[in-house]
């Protein structure tokens, strides 16, 4: 009688496979890299020179650069800007009263009328060429809030849209 052996093949487990593998690469990253310059460079400080050391150096010669003039930005003129009051609010006469104001602080107001809309909180709307002019006016009128013109709005003057709280 003959006794069998059962002999199978035993697969190695995955880590020792992996193992192999990340050694032979490590191998072969050596032996590709050996003979190139390390990318690595030495880094040195430079000292700065005390304050002792400053005043007893030798004076150098300084060289004055010459200054540019600054051009001085030009000023608005209140009366060179058209300006327009609308009331989106249910105060009554509350454009008349604001457009009031602006005319005796040298703005050309050119119209009051109601505004049929939502506007958040009282606002100067500009034209981009009147930006300068609309930070200024609301600063006159004290509204804090400014924007870029929207929608129909002429785009030749500043338009003020006021609100309950502009009262």
């Amino acid at each position: 009688m003959r006794i069998r052996n059962q002999r199978g093949v035993a697969f190695p487990s995955p880590v020792a496979i992996l193992s192999i593998v990340a050694i032979a690469m490590a191998g072969i990253t050596y032996v590709a890299t050996q003979g190139e310059e390390p990318t690595e460079r030495e880094v040195t400080t430079v000292a700065q020179p005390s304050a002792e050391e400053t005043a007893t150096a030798q004076p150098q010669k300084t060289v004055k650069a010459k200054k540019k003039p600054i051009k001085a930005e030009p000023q608005v003129q209140r009366g060179e800007v058209y300006v327009e009051v609308y009331n989106n609010s249910g105060i009554t006469g509350l454009a008349g009263t604001v457009a009031g104001t602006a005319a005796k602080v040298g703005w050309q107001v050119v119209g009051t009328d109601n505004w049929y809309g939502t506007v958040p909180s009282s606002t100067v709307y500009y034209p981009p060429r009147l930006a300068d002019a609309a930070e200024l006016l609301a600063l006159d009128l004290d509204i804090g809030r400014t924007m870029p013109a929207v929608g129909d709005m002429n785009r030749d003057r500043l338009t003020v849209v006021l609100t309950a709280d502009a009262a």
